[in-house]
C-alpha cells in the first residue's frame, strides 16, 4: 500500500540525525499533524499538538531503530503523512537473540514500548513535581492515563495531556493485529513460528477480520471517520493479499 511505503525525498524535507540514526521528515508529516490538531481552540494548542506528535512518533521509531541496532542492523527513520517508518538498511538478519521471527517480534514491540516508557516518564515527572494522575477509561475498557501539574499552567498541562494521549492511545492502536501495524507484524511472526507453512495466510485472515471489526467499532463507538477509513483500508488490503495467494478459510 503506497501510504505505508517510503516516500521519495523532496527539497522541503527536514534532515537530521539522532543517536546515530539518520532521520528524514517529509513535509506532508507536518500537514497531517496540523490537520489532526485543528480542533485545538488556540494557536498555542495547535503548536503543542504538532510538537508532541513529532516527539512521540520519533521516539516510537527510535524504539524500532534501537532494537534493530541490537541485532546488528543499521536503519534510518522517515516521518511521513501516515506516521513513521524505521527502515533497515540491509536485508540480512543475524546477530544474537534468536531466529529472524523472534527478532522481528522484538523489533515490532520496541516501538510501542518506547512510547509507553515515554508516557511513564511523563507521569513520573508529574508525580515528582507534586502533581496527580488519573485513569480515564475509553469505551469502558481501554485505559488512558491522565496527569495534572498544579504549577504547569495551560501550556505545561497541555503538553502532558497530549504526550500521554498520543503515546498511550496510538501505542495501543499500533498493537492491534492488523498488518502493517506493529501488532500485525507480531501476529504474523508468531503464526510463522507455530506454523511455518500456513502461518502467513492465517495472519492475513486475522488482519482482515480484526481490521474490519476495528473499522466498524471506530465509526460507531469512537465516531472517528479516520479510524474507520484507515482500518477499513488495511482490512481490504489484507483481504486482497489473501486472495492473491489463493487463500481460503482456516
Amino acid at each position: 500500500m503506497a501510504f505505508f511505503q517510503v516516500p521519495p525525498p523532496t527539497r522541503y524535507d527536514l534532515n537530521f540525525s539522532i543517536a546515530g540514526t539518520p532521520v528524514r521528515v517529509h513535509p506532508l508529516f507536518w500537514l497531517i499533524a496540523i490537520l489532526f490538531g485543528l480542533n485545538s481552540s488556540t494557536l498555542i494548542g495547535l503548536v503543542i499538538w504538532v510538537v508532541a506528535v513529532f516527539i512521540s512518533i520519533l521516539i516510537h521509531e527510535l524504539g524500532h531503530s534501537m532494537a534493530m541496532r541490537m541485532y546488528g542492523k543499521d536503519s534510518f527513520i522517515i516521518l511521513h503523512m501516515m506516521g513513521g517508518l524505521a527502515v533497515p538498511q540491509s536485508s540480512r538478519w543475524g546477530g544474537r537473540g534468536g531466529d529472524e521471527s523472534t527478532q522481528q517480534i522484538v523489533i515490532s514491540l520496541a516501538g510501542p514500548i518506547a512510547g509507553f516508557l515515554l508516557a511513564a516518564l511523563v507521569i513520573a515527572l508529574v508525580l515528582a513535581l507534586g502533581g496527580s494522575t488519573s485513569i480515564n477509561w475509553l469505551l469502558g475498557f481501554i485505559p488512558i492515563p491522565g496527569a495534572f501539574l498544579p504549577s504547569g499552567g495551560f501550556i505545561g498541562n497541555s503538553i502532558i495531556s497530549v504526550l500521554l494521549w498520543v503515546n498511550m492511545f496510538w501505542g495501543l492502536i499500533n498493537l492491534i493485529p492488523v498488518f502493517p501495524l506493529d501488532g500485525g507484524h507480531v501476529a504474523r511472526n508468531l503464526f510463522l513460528k507455530v506454523d511455518p507453512w500456513d502461518g502467513f495466510r492465517k495472519s492475513l485472515w486475522l488482519s482482515t477480520i480484526a481490521g474490519a471489526i476495528v473499522a466498524v467499532a471506530g465509526l460507531i463507538f469512537l465516531r472517528s471517520i479516520w479510524i474507520g477509513f484507515l482500518f477499513g483500508i488495511l482490512a481490504f488490503q489484507s483481504y486482497q493479499t489473501l486472495q492473491g495467494r489463493g487463500g481460503g478459510m482456516f
